[in-house]
């Protein structure tokens, strides 16, 4: 297939899992649907430019304007840099200062795919005790995901009391995440939860809550403690660089003071 095919099909994608009409990109790039309309025909070739105005319009992550980029016969522009590297210094410097704020709860930093990169002292201590073993480490050479663990029946599944209406709702966050993120590995992702037994009837099942609470909280029972959690997913603003949107920082929260003292009792036993 040449270059323009294929740029002409990944656009036509996008357009279509972002749910517009020729028409409506059209007026969000602010051209004519005859000119989407020869694009996604192959039949006019996109300056640099256009590309990047089309990835804005359509709200296309980064790494995948990238692939846009490319597929039209132009160089990448965005960056993906390690997360160790001098290029990322000061979102390091801010990712270190939200994860020590967070003390003595357990905070993580991840990526897009739920892989864990990082933690603060709660968090290593919180995850080892869930384990059945020391404070862990994260090893971002060789993450851990924390998908997997959460939906794998040998992972933190027989510890969740509501696992079912948690992994439900878990399912649901991770699909839209695969919705926007466009990605052959978000939607590889999503297929390999679905496929953990119970996972695929939980995900079609209609949650029934009536008068439900503003958020799913987590019950977490082993041995004799129990903790009452919700979490909170944070990302970083204006990002220029695919790693730095790519980064997610996951915090826990009690939802109850017995499961805040809890908390409290378990990262003081361990420190």
């Amino acid at each position: 297939m040449d270059t323009m095919q294929d740029f002409a099909g990944i656009l036509r994608s996008w357009r279509q899992v972002r749910g517009l009409s020729q028409m409506q990109l059209a007026l969000e790039a602010g051209v004519s649907q005859r000119h989407v309309s020869f694009l996604e025909l192959g039949r006019t070739a996109p300056s640099r430019a256009m590309v990047i105005r089309l990835g804005q319009a359509l709200n296309v992550p980064l790494r995948e304007q990238n692939v846009l980029l490319l597929a039209a016969g132009f160089a990448p522009i965005w960056r993906q840099s390690k997360l160790d590297s001098p290029r990322l210094a000061m979102i390091n410097r801010a990712l270190d200062l939200m994860l020590e704020q967070h003390e003595p709860l357990p905070a993580f930093v991840i990526d897009r795919c739920w892989r864990l990169l990082r933690a603060n002292e709660g968090g290593r201590i919180f995850a080892g005790f869930l384990m059945g073993g020391p404070p862990f480490t994260p090893d971002p050479e060789s993450p851990i995901n924390l998908a997997d663990a959460f939906m794998a029946p040998d992972g933190m599944r027989p510890l969740i009391v509501n696992w079912e209406a948690a992994a439900g709702q878990f399912l649901r966050t991770v699909r839209a995440d695969a919705l926007a993120d466009g990605t052959a590995e978000s939607r590889e992702l999503l297929d390999r939860l679905l496929g953990y037994p119970d996972a695929r009837e939980i995900f079609d099942a209609m949650p029934a809550v009536e008068n439900p609470d503003p958020v799913l909280t987590m019950t977490i029972a082993k041995d004799d403690i129990r903790f009452e959690l919700f979490t909170t997913l944070a990302t970083l603003g204006t990002p220029l660089d695919v790693t730095a949107q790519d980064i997610r920082i996951e915090c826990f929260f009690p939802a109850d003071a017995a499961s805040a003292v809890a908390l409290r009792r378990l990262t003081d036993s361990t420190s």
